[in-house]
Parts: structure tokens; C-alpha cells; sequence
């Protein structure tokens, strides 16, 4: 495969001299079995940064430079990755010219890739990962709880490291997100791609490193403007994805079930003076029929069921995985409360026990029933 390191630089003279240097006798020997490029993305740097790379593309002929105006980091990796796959590039890395990415950890991320993820991330916080100890503590803590906020607000806690920019991602991941990061020019690029990377249900590995501290130049991130931008797309993010995406959905459709099982539930134990947990997991019957068939057609649209055989053998697990939600959980408390309190809060012990069911009901639908496809 053909690989490009790509590095954005404005005015890292210093550092892009020393980190091509390693990158091309040190690391690029060891690895054998990929055709090793590096691609500098200039902003146009005052300092003269691309001219000192056309300088070193005369020895170094798997080296080359994009040059555009400055618009921010998201800028430059789209515009720098959209030029090397163009030219024929399969992979392409994140890495910062200023060495605080362990150059060394490039045949690990390889791996990775050869074992078929699709987008593999260096990780400063999980066993293995660390960030330099002479950070100030107010450094330290708004680095980890930072990223602590990310996984939180986007409830994806099998990520470690949302803000870090050492990464390798095939091109065809860069091609299906490309449209929905241009509107992402500075740092926020970074959480705003994977992101949506996890969203489509791309394989995501991690290789953890030690992040060091810089020793040249300036960083370029503007911390107050950077905090406001990032919590403006991970909040938004996190109400379009759960809200109006597959989770809202699913509370329109489990709400309609909630309707039916409701009605059934009231009419036979107020007119036909059923049992609770009986009547309970009779209308339990028709409220699962009717969320299966909504969700296969609405809330899962994108990985619908399809075939009467397929449709089938999926409604029986459908109905196989809701009735132990029902039975243990909602029935369960009903028959609790039944028995400990008294027959007269019957429904309170409905709602509670469907309050509970939900958040296992939309595990197993997404995770199990409707698992997303893997990408090939």
C-alpha cells in the first residue's frame, strides 16, 4: 500500500528539518512491506517552512509539500489528503511536525491496518499512553477531563482519546466523511472526524504513546476559542445523533408499543380483572409485534431486514431478546410491586419497570437485531 505521512506546519522550520530526518533514516528502513511517503501541508508559513522542504525533496524523492492558504488545521488535512489520494495513496497519517508524536510507533499504527482497521488512533490515555509530567496541573486536568467530556456528552466510552492528532486512516474512510468535514477549518476537526467515523460504524483501533512536549516553536491552538467550538459540536452533535437520529426514533416507535401494551394492560385487569404480570405480558405480545416491524422499517431503516426467511428468523430473536427484557425486567417489577405494595399501583410499577426496559430494549435492537454491517 501506498502510505503518506502528512504533517501540517506553519513556521516549523526547525521542527520539519528534524522530524523528516528521522522519518526517512530511522523509521521508513524498518518498514518493508508499504511504499513510505511523507506530504508537509503548509500554510504558507512566513518563516520559509515549504521552501526548506523543496530543499530536501532533492534528496529525498518520496517527499513532496501542498501549499495553501492558512484556514485553520481541518483545512490543511483536507486539502493535504484530498491531494494525496488523488495521487494514489491507500493510507494517510495525522502527525504534527513538532516531534510530540512518537515517530516510532508509525509500524504499530501498520499493523493495525494490516489486520484490517480502518482507522487507527494514538492514544495518550489508555494502559500504555501517557502526557509529559512536567505539564502544569491545570494543563494535566483539562487535557484528561476534556476528552473525559467528549466520551461522556457522545457516550462513546471505547475511545480514549478524542482531541489527540497522531492517526492513520484508509482513504476510503477520508472519502465517505470528506463532505461533512469542511465545515470543520480548526482543531474541532479532529473530534467532529472520528466521530463520525464511529458513527458509520468504521473499525477503530488504538495504539497508545507517550506524548512528548515540544521543544521548537509555538503551539497554535487558542484554548478559550477552541473549549467554545469544541463543546458547541460535541453538545450538538450528541442531540442530532440521539435525538433525531436512531435513539429518537426508537422513542417514537417504543412510545407507540408503550400506547398498545398500555391500553391492553388497563383493559384486562380493570374490566377482565386479569392478573397484572399476566395481563402485563399480554400486551407485551402486541407491543412487540408492532415495534419490530417500525423499527426494521423506520428507526434501523439503513440496515433493514429483508426477506421473509431473514424476516422471520429475526422477529423470533426480536421477540426472543424483548421477552427477557419483559419478563425480568417490566414483568418483574410489576410482580414486585404486586407483592410487596399492593395490586392498587399496579401501573406506577408499569411505568417504572418500562422506564428500565428501554435502556435495554435499545442496547439489544442496535447491538444484536440491527447490528450495523462492518465495512469492507
Amino acid at each position: 500500500m501506498k502510505v503518506v505521512i502528512i504533517t501540517p506546519t506553519y513556521n516549523e522550520k526547525g521542527n520539519v528539518e528534524r522530524l523528516i530526518k528521522i522519518l526517512e533514516e530511522d523509521i521508513f528502513p524498518q518498514i518493508k512491506n508499504h511504499d513510505m511517503n511523507i506530504l508537509v501541508a503548509d500554510d504558507n508559513s512566513p518563516d520559509g517552512t515549504a521552501d526548506i522542504v523543496r530543499g530536501l525533496m532533492k534528496k529525498w524523492k518520496n517527499l513532496d509539500v501542498n501549499v495553501g492558504e492558512r484556514h485553520g488545521l481541518g483545512a490543511a488535512y483536507i486539502r493535504a489528503m484530498t491531494y494525496a489520494i488523488d495521487n494514489g495513496t491507500d493510507v494517510v497519517f495525522e502527525m504534527d511536525a513538532d516531534l510530540q508524536h512518537d515517530p516510532k510507533k508509525i509500524p504499530e499504527f501498520l499493523k493495525k491496518i494490516d489486520e484490517g482497521y480502518d482507522m487507527v488512533i494514538g492514544t495518550r490515555y489508555s494502559q500504555g499512553g501517557s502526557i509529559p509530567s512536567n505539564w502544569p496541573i491545570q494543563r494535566k486536568i483539562f487535557s484528561i477531563f476534556g476528552n473525559l467530556l467528549v466520551r461522556f456528552i457522545l457516550l462513546r466510552f471505547s475511545i480514549h482519546d478524542w482531541t489527540g492528532g497522531y492517526r492513520a486512516v484508509r482513504k476510503e474512510v477520508f472519502l465517505k466523511e470528506k463532505a461533512e468535514l469542511t465545515n470543520f477549518k480548526g482543531y474541532t476537526f479532529q473530534v467532529s472526524f472520528l466521530n463520525k467515523v464511529a458513527r458509520d460504524g468504521f473499525k477503530i483501533a488504538e495504539v497508545p504513546f507517550h506524548f512528548e512536549d515540544r521543544t521548537l516553536g509555538d503551539s497554535k491552538i487558542a484554548p478559550m476559542v477552541y473549549i467554545v467550538d469544541l463543546l458547541k459540536y460535541v453538545i450538538s452533535a450528541s442531540i442530532k445523533e440521539y435525538l433525531f437520529g436512531p435513539f429518537g426514533k426508537f422513542l417514537v416507535v417504543g412510545g407507540l408499543g408503550f400506547i398498545i401494551q398500555a391500553v391492553i394492560l388497563r383493559i384486562l385487569v380493570e374490566i377482565f380483572k386479569v392478573n397484572p404480570p399476566i395481563a402485563n405480558l399480554t400486551g407485551a405480545v402486541a407491543a412487540i409485534f408492532s415495534n419490530y416491524n417500525l423499527n426494521n422499517l423506520w428507526t434501523f431503516k439503513t440496515e433493514k431486514i429483508t426477506g421473509i426467511g431473514q424476516y422471520l428468523w429475526k422477529m423470533l430473536n426480536f421477540y426472543a431478546t424483548s421477552a427477557i427484557g419483559v419478563i425480568f425486567i417490566q414483568t418483574g417489577i410489576i410482580f414486585l410491586g404486586d407483592q410487596l405494595i399492593g395490586r392498587k399501583y399496579y401501573f406506577i410499577y408499569f411505568i417504572v419497570g418500562t422506564a428500565v426496559l428501554l435502556i435495554y430494549n435499545f442496547t439489544v435492537y442496535r447491538f444484536i437485531i440491527w447490528r450495523k454491517k462492518p465495512h469492507k
